[in-house]
């Protein structure tokens, strides 16, 4: 059975990358934070959460927050995007309990690598 990832990013660049590249996987995507944390709340369960943190309506800080402090989703690996190559940004992302993060633009393929990893040890 194919693991699940879900996809949360407001580039339809970057989701449609996403989904044509990680073909081994079923991917999800949708536009904002809003939208993903609806989704996991209508009951969905992916494997693993690729988010972007600048966004509309619920920026990725507030999403790995929120699914963070729910005891459903906790244990989800997070894997964050941002244009934001800064230390301090990745502090902030691997504090709130982000797994990792990469910087825009990224090699896809360095992303599945990452994926892989994180998925294997779960």
């Amino acid at each position: 059975m194919k693991k699940k990832i879900l996809v949360i990013d407001d580039e339809r660049t970057i989701r449609v990358l996403l989904e044509n590249f990680l073909k081994d996987y079923e991917v999800t995507s949708k536009n904002d934070g809003m939208e993903g944390l609806s989704w996991l709340q209508e009951g969905n369960m992916p494997d693993l959460i690729v988010a972007d943190i600048q966004m509309p309506n619920l920026d990725g800080y507030e999403f790995v927050k929120q699914v963070r402090s729910s005891g459903f989703f906790k244990d989800i690996p997070l894997i964050m995007l941002s244009g934001i190559e800064s230390s301090a940004e990745k502090v902030k992302c691997l504090k709130l309990g982000a797994n990792d993060y990469m910087v825009k633009p990224f090699n896809p393929e360095e992303l599945a690598i990452r994926i892989e990893l994180l998925l294997s040890r779960k």
